[in-house]
């Protein structure tokens, strides 16, 4: 049976068990698929400084708190944005980093791992 709506549209009220199924079916599925893509499209968290890699290589997430006399490899200037390990996109605040896997440092970081971006 079908039921005229305005114009031209109709809509057919006659579906049947099956497609009812299917559709229910479908729908659970993309709700699920929206769910587990959220999580995985999220950003990475930040590196805490009292991470243990984080200590362990000297991880400042402000460069310009870094001690010169602990750290005399640090000069002014350097931060995570122009080493050549980070990879986050130009003028993002954070980004990732191989040095601390699954998780983003910060831009204006700086480790002792830093190398200058040729």
């Amino acid at each position: 049976m079908a039921v005229r709506i305005i114009g031209n549209l109709t809509l057919d009220i006659s579906m049947n068990t099956r497609n009812r199924r299917t559709f229910i079916l479908h729908a659970a599925g993309l709700c699920a698929a929206l769910a587990t893509a959220g999580r995985a499209l999220a950003a990475p968290a930040l590196v805490d400084e009292n991470d243990a890699t984080a200590k362990s290589l000297g991880y400042r997430a402000k460069a310009s708190s870094v001690d010169a006399g602990k750290f005399p490899k640090y000069a002014a200037g350097q931060r995570c944005a122009n080493c050549r390990f980070f990879t986050g996109a130009a003028g993002e605040a954070a980004g990732a980093c191989p040095m601390f896997s699954g998780k983003a440092v910060a831009a204006d970081g700086w480790c002792n791992v830093y190398a200058q971006r040729s």
